[in-house]
C-alpha cells in the first residue's frame, strides 16, 4: 500500500497560504516534539555519562567512541531501509514499537559491567532511533499545513532540547548516584510510549481520510543525473556539521576538565548549554527557512560558525563558554533547512529522504566519536579541538546548490 498523501503534502504551490496555515496540526507537532524531546534525552544521557562507564569499566577513548559508533552506525543503517519501507506500507503503530527497544537499551545500560554488555544496550538504543525518526519525521511534515520548516523545526527542536536535557540529568542524578541510576530513565521511554500511542492514532486516521477522498498520487519519477549531484553536496553539508558536532556532545567534558581542570559536573552543565544553544538554534532555522529560502539558512548555518570554532582552541575558559553557546546556535540551524530541501528535492519519498538523512547524520556521528576518540587517545583532546575547528570551512559548498530545488523539478518536466 503506497502512502496516500493527506492536503498538506501536496506540492501544489498555488494553494494560499492562509489556507495552509490553517491546517497546521500543532497539537501534534507538540506532542510528537515531546516524544523527540524524550527519544534523544536518552540517547545523550548515554553518551553524557560516558565518564561513568570509561572509569567503571576501564575504557580507552577508542572503546568509548567505539560505543557511539554501534549506536550510531545500527541507527544509520536501518532508518533509509525503514523509511522506503514505510514509505509503501506505512505503520503508525511502529512510533510506540520503537519505544519498546529504547527501553530496554536504557534498562541494559544501567546493568551493563562489560564492554561488549555496553555495545549490546548501544545497539538497542540505535535500533529504536532507526525506527522512531522516519516516521515521525513524516508525522510533521503531514501535519505541517505546508509550513514545512516551521513544522521541522518544531520536531526537531524537542530532539534538541532532549538532547541538551540529558547531560544535565547526568550530572544532578546519575554522577551523584551511580550507573544503576539510569534505569530510573525507562520511565521517560514509558512515557514516549503514551505519547506515540496518540500520534499513532492520529496518523491512522490521515491516512483513512485519505484513501477515502482518493488522493493518492504517483510518486514522480527522479532523473538520478540531475538530483544525485545535489544530494552529495547536502551529504557533504552534513558531513561538515555532525563531524564537528560529535567533537563537542562527545568530547566537550573531557576536553574541558583535561584543559581547565574544572570538575565533570561543571563541564556536564557546559554541554548542557553547548545543547541548549542547539535547540535554539534548530527552533530557529526552520521557519527562517520558509521565509528567506532554505540555501540562504543552510549557506549562513554551516559556513558562518566557521569563526567561531576557528578560535575555540585559544580561547580560555570564559570565553569558550560563550564560543560554544555562538556556535550552537548557528550550527543547528541548518539541520531543518537541509531536510526540508531534500525533501522538496525528492516529493512523495519523505520516509525514505528522513531516513537516509538521519541514518547519514548518526553515522557520521559514529564514525567521527570512533576516528576522533582514537585521535584522543594518540595526540590528545586538544589536538583533536584544533583539527576540527576547520570543518565548517567545507560549508563553501553551498555555493552550489540551486537556490530551490523546484529548479530540478522544473529541469526534469522538460525532459
Amino acid at each position: 500500500m503506497k502512502i496516500a498523501p493527506t492536503p498538506v503534502q501536496s506540492t501544489d504551490r498555488s494553494r494560499p497560504a492562509s489556507r495552509n496555515r490553517s491546517q497546521t496540526a500543532f497539537g501534534i507537532l507538540g506532542v510528537t516534539s515531546a516524544s523527540h524531546l524524550l527519544n534523544d534525552m536518552l540517547q545523550s544521557l548515554m553518551i553524557a555519562v560516558y565518564p561513568i562507564f570509561k572509569a567503571g569499566l576501564h575504557l580507552s577513548y577508542w572503546q568509548i567512541g567505539f560505543v557511539t559508533l554501534a549506536y550510531q552506525v545500527t541507527a544509520s543503517l536501518l532508518q533509509p531501509l525503514i523509511g522506503r519501507f514505510t514509505d509503501r506500507k506505512p505503520q503508525p503503530y511502529s512510533l510506540p514499537l520503537a519505544m519498546v527497544f529504547s527501553f530496554c537499551g536504557v534498562f541494559a545500560l544501567s546493568r551493563a559491567q562489560r564492554f561488549l554488555a555496553l555495545i549490546g544496550a548501544a545497539m538497542l538504543v540505535g535500533v529504536g532511533s532507526s525506527v522512531f525518526h522516519p516516521e515521525t519525521s513524516r508525522v510533521a511534515r503531514m501535519a505541517s499545513g505546508g509550513r514545512h520548516g516551521l513544522a521541522q523545526s518544531i520536531f526537531q527542536v524537542g530532539g534538541n532540547a532532549g538532547s541538551a536535557i540529558g547531560p544535565l540529568l547526568a550530572a544532578l542524578i546519575v554522577v551523584p548516584n551511580g550507573q544503576g541510576s539510569l534505569a530510573w530513565f525507562t520511565a521517560a521511554a514509558l512515557l514516549a510510549m503514551i505519547l506515540l500511542w496518540h500520534v499513532s492514532g492520529w496518523y491512522e486516521d490521515q491516512l483513512a481520510q485519505s484513501r477515502r477522498r482518493k488522493a493518492a498520487v504517483e510518486v514522480p519519477a527522479l532523473d538520478s543525473r540531475a538530483v544525485a549531484p545535489v544530494v552529495g553536496i547536502l551529504m557533504v553539508l552534513m558531513f561538515s556539521k555532525y563531524f564537528y558536532t560529535v567533537s563537542i556532545s562527545n568530547y566537550l567534558t573531557f576536553y574541558l576538565t583535561e584543559k581547565f581542570g574544572i570538575s565533570v559536573r561543571a563541564a556536564q552543565l557546559h554541554l548542557f548549554l553547548f545543547l541548549g544553544a542547539v535547540a535554539v538554534g534548530t527552533l530557529i532555522g526552520g521557519p527562517l527557512g520558509d521565509r528567506l529560502g532554505r540555501k540562504a539558512v543552510i549557506w549562513f548555518s554551516i559556513l558562518g560558525a566557521a569563526p567561531f570554532t576557528i578560535a575555540l582552541p585559544h580561547a580560555n575558559l570564559a570565553v569558550t563558554t560563550v564560543l560554544i553557546v555562538l556556535i550552537g546556535l548557528i550550527v543547528s540551524s541548518a539541520f531543518s533547512a537541509i531536510l526540508v530541501y531534500a525533501q522538496e528535492l525528492m516529493p512523495g519519498r519523505v520516509g525514505m529522504v528522513s531516513g537516509l538523512f538521519f541514518g547519514f547524520a548518526f553515522g557520521l556521528g559514529g564514525i567521527g566519536a570512533a576516528t576522533l576518540g582514537w585521535l584522543a587517545d594518540h595526540f590528545g583532546i586538544p589536538t583533536v579541538y584544533s583539527l576540527c575547528a576547520w570543518l565548517p570551512l567545507l560549508g563553501i559548498v553551498a555555493v552550489f546548490l540551486p537556490k530551490r530545488p523546484a529548479a530540478i523539478e522544473s529541469t526534469q518536466d522538460r525532459k
